[in-house]
Parts: C-alpha cells; structure tokens; sequence
C-alpha cells in the first residue's frame, strides 16, 4: 500500500567487527536495579519482581554525537547502563535458556530528565516525557556474547569531564540478565532487534552544556557523548 509520507530510516547499532548493523525494533529499559541507586532515587531495593519502562526505537542516539541539551528540562541526568541486544524468539522462556536469545551486549545512557521524571512520578503519571525523548539512549557499537564472554562481575563506570561518577560492578545488579529475559518473555515475545538497557549503577547526576561523559564496561566498547547548548 502507498503510504502518505516516507517512513523514518529504520535506527540501527553497529556490531564491532562486522559490517552489517543491528536493527532497533523496540527498546526495554529496567528500573532500580542497582540497591545504591535506588536508595539514592528514595526508594528502598526489592526482589519482588522488576519493573520496566519502554523508549520508542527513535530514542537511539550513536556513541560519538554531540546532542543539544534536551528540551523541556532543567535536570537532565546521565545514566549509564549495560545493554542486552536480543538476536533470537523468546517467549516464555526459561531462565537457564535466555542466554541463547543474547546476540551481545553494548555500554548505553539512559538519558533521564528528572524533573519531568520526578513530577510524573509524584502524581502517580507515567515517566514517558521523562524518559522518552529524541537522543535520550545512547548505544555504542555491540560487541557479540561470544567475543564479550561470559557476564561476571565486569567494571562498569562512567567519567563527566575526566571526573568519576559512576562506579560500580555488573555483579551488583537486583535481576541478572536470564532473570530480566525470562521476566520480560512472560509478558513480550522477544524478537531479534530488541535491546534491553538493565539498570544503572549509584551516582546519577545532572549534565550541562559542554560535558564530555565516558561510559565503559570491562570488554565493551566505550560510549560517548558531548553535551551541547540547547536549542
């Protein structure tokens, strides 16, 4: 059928070492799961089940860019993340199998105005104006599980500036990735192109015009961003 306008270029994420990239079909994103950060954000840490919020597929933002500050917030905070990038079905599948939908993994910011973010929340609204916006998760290249090896206790940190904010270790996380697959599966038919971002570590903070943040996990390709003057 003849659409009315040219549909969007689909977003994609390259994989290192291959020259086909990873097409973004939909993107997870979990919350508080790290026991530091949640009780920074006031809330107190719980294994009753994860919680996600979603952001649309044209949220993605490649490592390397230079974003104008994003509008509509006076706090916009990093966060930096691990990213699971889905390469096989799963639905309903069991924690002992999830690592066979894995296609690798890749270092992202979740991009978070937290003043709209805090406002939605005190009033019982969704976090979508907080969390949702162009630019707002940022991948750099996904490295394959196979190159990466197996998830451990990996480093993962973020710098703004040189300086270090973030600091902590993979093996801190509430829900491990088969958890956080196995969870997901029983509510979405995972398909290949869905990334999930699993949480982020304590030391959140807010960026500003001409910051420089780094984030990096043991054998991942770093990711980068440059904040610019708002538009």
């Amino acid at each position: 059928m003849q659409t009315l306008f040219d549909p969007p270029a689909w977003p994609s994420v390259p994989v290192v070492g291959e020259t086909a990239a990873f097409p973004v079909r939909r993107i997870f994103c979990v919350g508080r799961n790290y026991e530091a950060h949640a009780r920074e954000m006031g809330f107190a840490a719980d294994r009753d089940a994860p919680f996600y919020f979603t952001k649309t597929p044209t949220a993605i933002c490649p490592s390397g860019a230079t974003i104008a500050y994003p509008p509509g917030t006076a706090n916009c905070h990093y966060e930096t993340e691990l990213v699971v990038a889905i390469g096989g079905a799963a639905f309903r599948i069991a924690e002992e199998e999830a690592f066979g939908a894995v296609l690798g993994y890749a270092c992202g910011f979740d991009m978070t105005r937290r003043d709209l973010q805090g406002a939605a929340r005190d009033q019982g609204r969704p976090w979508d104006l907080g969390k949702d916006f162009e630019q707002a998760a940022v991948i750099a290249p996904i490295t394959r599980a196979a190159a990466f090896g197996p998830l451990a206790d990996q480093r993962i940190v973020l710098t703004q500036n040189g300086e270090v904010r973030q600091d902590a270790r993979l093996g801190e996380m509430i829900w491990t990735v088969p958890e956080l697959i196995a969870h997901l599966s029983r509510f979405y038919h995972l398909q290949p192109g869905d990334l999930i971002y699993t949480g982020t570590p304590a030391g959140v903070g807010p960026i500003a015009p001409g910051d420089r943040l780094v984030g990096a996990i043991d054998g991942l390709t770093p990711v980068e961003l440059t904040i610019g003057p708002a538009e």
